[in-house]
């Protein structure tokens, strides 16, 4: 193991954890993810495109599973496309393309995916340019493939309920950042920006993104399958759910 990637998959751990303050039940959410994919992958070696993929989070857990994986990772994001290629050191396919832009895919090395995952991610795309996303995605889809999207999708069900679920787990996680017990999104970031390696990548990213993303768009998880089907998946339905986030499936 070399030096930097000794590093890098120091920086791969400290992200998980910072994460997991905001997602306890992220490796949950994970699995749930994987299992899908695991689900329509057949004999040969699953074709996985790890959308938004960050550090490669999800793809790292995919090959510990599937050793003979073909992963893509596909991110915007600098400083974490470069702990993913460092901790992945060859196992996967980097791809930097944005996804609020249609021609994101003529970046992909290939077509006819098994599975496309991604978690806690797409919020930050507005609702018209998630609609069109998820038709682009079904076009990256072999047949039969799957497509999961894990994130912040309120209950339609129990809107108070999901509503005081998120604020107490909103105010555990503001107490532990308090006491020192976690790092939070800041001051990770922060901690980035001071190493020699990573920051003039987050330099970069705040040229990429100079006022940070777009806010926040959360509906719940009945506008994803209303917007699945219109997308034209065969089969669309949720997959996972924990309080104010859940998991949508959808099948081409």
């Amino acid at each position: 193991m070399t030096p930097y990637l000794a590093e890098a998959r120091a920086w791969q751990e400290s992200w998980d954890r910072q994460q997991e303050t905001y997602l306890p039940d992220r490796e949950h959410r994970f699995a749930a993810l994987l299992d899908a994919a695991d689900a329509v992958s057949g004999d040969g070696p699953l074709r996985l495109l790890d959308l938004a993929g960050g550090t490669g989070s999800i793809s790292l857990r995919a090959l510990a599973r599937r050793p003979d994986a073909q992963v893509t990772v596909v991110d915007l994001d600098p400083v974490l496309l470069t702990i993913a290629e460092a901790s992945l050191s060859g196992r996967a396919a980097i791809v930097t393309a944005d996804l609020n832009r249609p021609d994101w895919t003529a970046a992909l090395p290939h077509r006819g995916y098994d599975a496309v995952l991604t978690a806690t991610a797409l919020h930050w795309l507005d609702g018209p340019r998630l609609a069109s996303l998820y038709r682009e995605i079904h076009d990256t889809l072999r047949p039969g493939g799957v497509f999961a999207n894990a994130d912040h999708m309120p209950s339609d069900a129990l809107p108070t309920l999901t509503t005081r679920l998120t604020e107490r787990a909103r105010q555990r996680r503001a107490a532990r950042h308090a006491a020192g017990a976690a790092q939070s999104w800041a001051g990770w970031w922060e901690q980035a920006a001071a190493d020699p390696t990573l920051g003039p990548l987050v330099e970069k990213r705040r040229q990429i993104y100079p006022t940070g993303h777009s806010p926040e768009w959360t509906p719940p998880a009945s506008w994803h399958l209303d917007a699945l089907r219109a997308a034209g998946f065969s089969e669309v339905g949720v997959l996972w759910r924990n309080g104010g986030d859940a998991a949508v499936a959808a099948v081409a």
